[in-house]
């Protein structure tokens, strides 16, 4: 299908994107990848009067490595993730999640940005984010502030950014040495979403659980992680799919995608243990 007309924005920097979204309200809508956006106006289950792209915005771009903490800028490509070394040593659970992104050419437009702000509950990086404990910094009419990617979701496509705020960073804590990772997602086929999909860190008794697609947001659980810090992979699992609620549709019912996810949750944390150190 042919969408809906609007208006075409290509602002040259940050304070003119939001100063558009400012100007017209809930009318307007920025686009960076596009592969969530575009399709759903296709299909007229978006309707846009303007359309935003930040393309063009220089500063919105950039992979920054430091002693503590990684900064992403929110227009960096799945495919940039996958091929930057220092981030890859640094944070390296993120290059073995972006591998399981859709395809190649899929991973070369598709933005980090993009991907964990629109609040799909099926994305790869929102479960991620959270497992990693990272903070995303929204700029807006009023400044700019962090929220924490635990905080960010509250339910599918619904998120704590505002209409007039554009997601521009992505800060994460760098983990600590000898902190294993793992990134494991069963999927029917080469591009569709996760079934389940389980992010972990463990290791020097702390750890960090995550899952995604199991619930309309991504789940951290607490519970899980204080499990598995304990020693306990029995227990994390009973506490994950405890917390989980997933729904039935063409991946499955109820209680396969708890099967999976049990599956995939274990395998991922039979991989972090055995890269920790």
């Amino acid at each position: 299908m042919i969408p809906a007309g609007f208006e075409y924005h290509r602002p040259a920097d940050l304070a003119s994107a939001i100063g558009i979204l400012k100007t017209h309200g809930d009318e307007a809508r920025v686009v960076a990848g596009g592969h969530s956006l575009i399709p759903m106006m296709k299909l007229r289950m978006a309707e846009i009067g303007h359309l935003v792209d930040l393309q063009d915005i220089g500063e919105l771009r950039g992979i920054e490595v430091g002693s503590g903490t990684a900064t992403i800028g929110a227009l960096t490509t799945q495919h940039e993730l996958i091929t930057d070394d220092r981030l890859a040593r640094a944070v390296p659970i993120l290059r073995e999640a972006a591998l399981l992104i859709a395809d190649p050419q899929v991973r070369y437009m598709g933005t980090v940005g993009g991907n964990v702000a629109n609040g799909d509950p099926g994305n790869d990086m929102p479960g991620l984010m959270q497992c990693l404990n990272a903070a995303f910094e929204l700029s807006g009419p009023g400044g700019t502030r962090q929220v924490a990617a635990r905080d960010f979701y509250e339910a599918a496509y619904f998120t704590a950014r505002q209409d007039d705020e554009i997601l521009t960073r992505i800060v994460i804590p760098v983990p600590a040495a000898g902190i294993g990772h793992a990134y494991a997602k069963q999927k029917r086929k080469i591009g569709d979403y996760a079934t389940a999909a389980a992010a972990v860190l463990v290791g020097r008794g702390q750890a960090s659980v995550a899952m995604t697609n199991l619930a309309d947001t991504p789940i951290w659980s607490a519970a899980a992680s204080g499990a598995l810090a304990a020693g306990d992979t029995d227990a994390c699992v009973s506490a994950m799919l405890a917390d989980i609620s997933p729904q039935e549709d063409m991946r499955g019912p109820v209680e396969f995608k708890k099967h999976v996810a049990g599956i995939v949750l274990r395998r991922a944390i039979d991989s972090a243990l055995s890269r920790a150190s």
